[in-house]
């Protein structure tokens, strides 16, 4: 097991690399820079340039210099903890990312158990109670959450929490909140506003969990080892919690490789809906300013998330299937 993690963190390594290459190359195809967009905003604004200032901007971030070193910046800045400056929100790009990532990282959470209660008790409900009344009907509610997209069903609560509870949501606090430390007053409105979000962004995780969970559910009643376990008394709730269940949450665990990155990007076009101040609007707009330095260290860092994801499922999925090795070649 040892050796196997150690060969994984180093192979991280170029694995990282690379990522970071592909990410720098992206960002850098389109034409121009922030300044250039920034000169373009300003003039279709009837707004004058400084054109001296514009240049000794560019040539104080390197701009002027050629791709390779301005990459080498960059990358040796992030090992060193300096992420670069973003040049929309005029802040270093750590202080910009991290005022966000609380409400995205409190979001994410509440969404991913949000998720796992709600599925993991119809998904073994529909597996043991196939064909019935009541599977027929959580399985239509479930291709209902698939079928509806998450932009309309956020139009839809928000029209419903105004009408109903009197709650205006535009964000996730009162606006009395903004820019202010946490209190219990700032906590009780975040919980408020929350409940929205958290619906919107797991409808479709959790139909679709429901289903999956399902199918392999039935798959493993099926199998051989589940009849033996029938014969010999075993208790059915015992019986399907210990084993059947157990094996069919591997494409849930397998799931942990692209869930820490989900954590931390949100859900971008529902929380633009929803105007939530979270990291995937901020992205989104990092990408069309091109503000290169905001843009690259934030999806360097989901790069980052994803890789370290997966090796934790590989690792979680050797421990929870025996069946699973984590070494090549046949057992005897």
């Amino acid at each position: 097991m040892l050796r196997y993690i150690v060969h994984r963190l180093l192979v991280m390594i170029p694995t990282l690399i690379a990522i970071s290459i592909i990410i720098f190359v992206i960002i850098q195809l389109p034409p121009g820079d922030y300044f250039e967009s920034y000169i373009a905003e300003l003039q279709s604004q009837g707004e004058s340039v400084d054109m001296a200032k514009i240049e000794f901007l560019r040539r104080e971030y390197g701009f002027d210099r050629p791709i390779m070193e301005q990459y080498m910046v960059w990358a040796l800045g992030m090992l060193q903890g300096d992420f670069g400056y973003s040049f929309e929100f005029r802040l270093p790009v750590s202080e910009v990312v991290g005022d966000r990532l609380y409400l995205t990282a409190l979001v994410s959470f509440a969404t991913i158990l949000f998720t796992w209660i709600v599925s993991f008790p119809i998904g073994l409900y529909s597996a043991v109670r196939q064909y019935s009344w009541g599977d027929y009907t959580l399985t239509f509610l479930g291709f209902i959450g698939l079928a509806t997209p998450n932009f309309l069903l956020a139009l839809v609560l928000l029209y419903f929490a105004n009408v109903v509870f009197g709650t205006s949501l535009g964000g996730l606090m009162d606006p009395q909140y903004l820019d202010q430390p946490w209190s219990w007053g700032k906590f009780l409105s975040v919980l408020e506003h929350l409940w929205i979000p958290v619906i919107v962004i797991g409808t479709s995780g959790t139909a679709g969990m429901i289903r999956r969970l399902r199918a392999n559910l039935l798959d493993e009643l099926e199998k051989q080892y589940v009849v033996t376990a029938r014969a010999k008394g075993l208790s059915p709730l015992r019986l399907l919690l210990k084993y059947p269940f157990r094996l069919s949450l591997n494409f849930f665990i397998a799931d942990i490789g692209s869930l820490l990155p989900s954590i931390i990007s949100g859900a971008a076009v529902v929380e633009i809906v929803l105007s939530l101040p979270t990291t995937g609007p901020m992205l989104l707009g990092a990408l069309r300013s091109q503000d290169m330095y905001l843009a690259g260290s934030f999806l360097m860092f989901l790069a980052f998330l994803t890789v370290v994801g997966v090796l934790v499922s590989d690792l979680a999925l050797a421990m929870l299937d025996p069946r699973i090795r984590l070494h090549g070649g046949t057992t005897r």
